[in-house]
């Protein structure tokens, strides 16, 4: 599979497949293909995994197309004003992402909840108790809000985040919560009560478009608009 991601508002994938390669989307992520290419829906896993991808942000089924009977083209659209990120998966190297950021993938990569192991960082971190995890093997592709900045965090390296501007991470790195220090800081700084603290190794993804609410009924809107 070959690839090229365009546009930069509300940017595309365009995806150049050989014949029987297959790719994974959520409904509503296909934008135009080439017409060999053959549509299945399916739970991709069965109940278990379909029901902690609805979890962690996704609906029950995907979509896998096929290319048929010789090479085949197929275009993945985001859905909110943002970035499209590739990320190749392999057997110790898994992501963790915010929810919803799933676009599509090839055939080889499983979509699954992850489970903040601290609490806290599920009550107050902002992303959530739960969000994505990637493995297998294979290309995904997620698209984030806004702007993406990268870091890479030695072992034991820290950096403290604002609520919801942590995109996706290696799933080498952890994180936790911290209360914003102070009574006043926390009631008139403006910051809210508590940070997440990411410690590395690993990389990480921050947004400029920190996900909230409004973000997620906005994105869900354009994709059902679609």
């Amino acid at each position: 599979m070959r690839y090229q991601i365009q546009g930069e508002t509300l940017p595309v994938v365009i995806c150049e497949l050989e014949g029987g390669e297959k790719m994974i989307t959520e409904g509503g992520g296909m934008a135009w293909m080439s017409p060999n290419m053959k549509m299945e829906t399916s739970t991709n896993g069965g109940v278990g995994k379909a029901f902690g991808r609805m979890f962690s942000g996704e609906s029950i089924f995907q979509n896998n197309y096929t290319a048929m009977g010789g090479p085949g083209m197929i275009a993945f659209a985001s859905s909110f004003p943002g970035s499209i990120r590739a990320f190749e998966i392999s057997p110790g190297n898994e992501m963790v992402f915010q929810k919803s950021a799933f676009l599509a993938g090839e055939a080889g990569v499983d979509v699954s909840i992850f489970f903040n192991k601290k609490v806290g960082a599920g009550l107050f971190g902002g992303e959530g108790f739960i969000m994505q995890k990637f493995s297998g093997n294979g290309t995904v592709f997620a698209e984030f809000d806004g702007h993406v900045v990268e870091y890479e965090l030695q072992a034991g390296q820290q950096i403290v985040v604002d609520t919801g501007h942590l995109a996706g991470m290696t799933a080498s790195c952890s994180m936790e919560i911290r209360s914003v220090p102070g009574v006043k800081n926390m009631l008139f700084g403006g910051e809210g009560f508590f940070n997440t603290v990411i410690t590395g190794p690993g990389r990480i993804w921050l947004q400029t478009m920190p996900i909230s609410n409004v973000a997620a009924v906005l994105r869900n809107y354009i994709t059902t608009a679609k």
